[in-house]
């Protein structure tokens, strides 16, 4: 019998019970992403404090693995009481949804958090948290527990600065790993200082013993040098800085001999990745400028630049100030205001014009680059009407060296990308042909970082695999109705050179299919490293520290017979089957951009043409490489 359906069935989520109750529709999801979101609200809020003029110093200190405390020097939160809702101040912030100072425009004219439930949202998704206050000569202490306060505020003894200081440990019963990664919060932190030049920020992390302090003078001219590490620059980077009508705007520009651009906005130090109207207005200012500049500098006739023409090559960091920014959600990665457009595409025009008159040498680097992308363009263009003209690129026509699966539903589909004839051939053999195919690469494709577009299609193993994915490439959009396959996996060596060919088809992918990795859709076997056999029993080890494990574990080790593989192709079909393709037992690691500005930055290094940098990031890193997530 169904239950009766009156007004006593409806429920009223009281405090922060509904943020514990539905935590992903306010940070997003459960994951490293979501926890992390953590301390980026609670970091804005600090920030916020920064770019109202009242806070130098934010220290971030990772005290444990699952712990960690945001200290700034800014005004600190207000303890005293809150004339209409009877509790302090303090309280009020920490335990009530949309509560905050941001919504009058008084005391923080701009800011980053708008919906003022930030802190809040932390709290409630915190195990515990406790918060310091240094305000008034006082010291001011309140801890809570899943977002409730443990008891009302103390006063732990005097003081001569003035801050707030928030720890807390997330809570287990939430997130799936509480567990935080440094590296995340550094890019984080890093953006934010490159962002604020007058700010100074520390990240201790107490678990390995390190201490970043992350403070550039020249502000977001330094972010271009960090984001072209491996890159050679054309020209000395070009500053724009204005306001009109209350919005603030800033941008860094330069051209390196890369093909690829990357634009990386800001509204008020929140990172737009999704871009917005500012970043629309960004593109309009530099299209028209550029076109303007070559009709005025050539009394010939010139070839109209595109906005991709005029882009190649182009690193940028746009960064804008405003009161009232509209932000589609609450994670805030996409601007809508109408109104920025307009204004961020004459301070960008004029900026430019201003520079282009002051160094005519720059300009005439900008229009060659820019016409050799637009004539590699129609190169691009003509090549890829006469492969369509040849059925080649065209869906119903597949390269002959990929073997297809039977089936032609996509949510079922893999394809696996494998490098050599050898291994190719026992991932044919072995694989399950009603829902796996295989494509067989012969050798390393083209490096598409130092490659222009024309070159890149004229490449026979990167024509196969677009053939094969068949969803668009390039300046193409991704479409749906022309996925063949839910699951792309890269299956390389264990080795130099298959990390080497994994590193050149990701750099393919993210450059020119990032669709697909934003999807969902792109992975990285893990093939085994040792079969070990022991009287009857065999089993597959993934690294050398399951390998000494193992001999710990056994009480004769020297009786282990240890077969280290070298490669796919040293794996007969029957056991290439059973590590690395068998859905049942096979290891896969999904490939996502969790940062896309510092994904860009880690291709330019290894990628680029400069020598030095990779050498000094394969030497820092090398002893962490355990798996690749871009």
């Amino acid at each position: 019998m169904r239950e009766r359906y009156d007004s006593s069935k409806i429920q009223v989520l009281k405090g922060l019970e509904g943020v514990r109750r539905r935590p992903a529709m306010y940070i997003g999801d459960l994951g490293a992403r979501g926890l992390h979101h953590l301390v980026v609200e609670i970091v804005d809020n600090s920030i916020d404090e920064a770019m109202a003029g009242v806070c130098k110093h934010i220290i971030v200190t990772l005290a444990e693995p699952n712990k960690i405390s945001i200290e700034d020097d800014g005004r600190g939160i207000p303890v005293d009481i809150h004339p209409e809702l009877g509790i302090p101040g303090l309280e009020v912030v920490m335990t009530l949804l949309h509560a905050g100072a941001k919504f009058s425009g008084k005391v923080y004219t701009i800011s980053g958090g708008l919906h003022g439930v930030g802190a809040s949202v932390v709290n409630a998704l915190s195990e515990w948290m406790e918060v310091e206050i240094y305000r008034q000569g006082k010291v001011y202490v309140q801890s809570y527990r899943k977002g409730e306060p443990t008891g009302p505020i103390q006063i732990k003894g005097k003081t001569n600065k003035t801050g707030t200081t928030t720890t807390f440990i997330p809570d287990s019963g939430i997130f799936k790993r509480p567990i935080f990664n440094p590296e995340i919060i550094s890019t984080r932190l890093r953006e934010v200082a490159y962002l604020n030049p007058d700010l100074s920020i520390k990240l201790l992390d107490n678990v390995k013993g390190t201490e970043q302090v992350f403070h550039y003078k020249r502000g977001i001219v330094d972010f271009l040098a960090y984001l072209d590490q491996g890159r050679t620059r054309l020209h000395k980077p070009l500053y724009i800085k204005d306001s009109r009508n209350g919005i603030e705007v800033e941008a860094a520009i330069e051209y390196t001999d890369s093909f690829a651009e990357n634009i990386v906005t800001f509204v008020n130090t929140i990172n737009t990745h999704e871009g917005g109207t500012h970043l629309v207005g960004f593109k309009a200012a530099l299209t028209k400028t550029l076109n303007e500049a070559a009709r005025k500098s050539n009394s010939k006739k010139t070839i109209d630049l595109t906005g991709e023409d005029v882009r190649e090559g182009l690193t940028a960091v746009l960064s804008i100030r405003m009161r009232n920014p509209q932000f589609e959600g609450q994670t805030k990665t996409k601007l809508g205001n109408s109104e920025v457009r307009g204004i961020v595409e004459s301070i960008v025009s004029e900026g430019l014009s201003r520079h282009f008159d002051e160094q005519p040498r720059v300009l005439n680097l900008i229009l060659q680059k820019a016409t050799a992308a637009a004539r590699s363009r129609e190169a691009a263009r003509k090549a890829r009407e006469l492969e369509r003209k040849k059925s080649f690129l065209a869906s119903d026509t597949l390269p002959g060296k990929l073997a297809d699966c039977s089936s032609d539903n996509p949510d079922e589909c893999e394809l696996f990308i494998v490098e050599g004839n050898s291994a190719g051939g026992s991932a044919k053999q072995g694989r399950d042909r009603r829902f796996q195919a295989v494509l067989a690469m012969r050798g390393k494709i083209l490096n598409v970082e130092k490659s222009g577009l024309n070159k890149i299609l004229a490449n026979t193993e990167i024509k196969a695999i677009i053939s094969s994915v068949g969803t668009g490439f390039g300046e193409e959009s991704f479409d749906d109705s022309r996925v063949r396959y839910s699951k792309i996996i890269i299956m390389a060596d264990a080795d130099v050179d298959g990390s080497h060919i994994r590193t050149l088809l990701l750099t393919l992918f993210y450059r020119y299919m990032r669709d697909l990795i934003e999807n969902g859709m792109i992975y990285i076997a893990q093939p085994p490293l040792y079969r070990v056999k022991q009287g009857k029993k065999e089993q597959y080890l993934f690294s050398d520290e399951e390998l000494e494990e193992l001999r710990k574990k056994t009480s004769h080790p020297e009786r282990l017979e240890v077969q280290r593989f070298k490669g796919l192709g040293e794996m007969n079909p029957e056991q290439l089957w059973e590590t690395t393709m068998n859905p049942a037992r096979r290891i896969l690691k999904k490939v996502s951009v969790a940062d896309a500005t510092e994904a860009h930055r880690v291709f330019s290094v290894l990628m680029g043409s400069e020598v030095e940098p990779r050498r000094e990031f394969i030497e820092e890193n090398a002893q962490f490489v355990e798996n690749l997530d871009i």
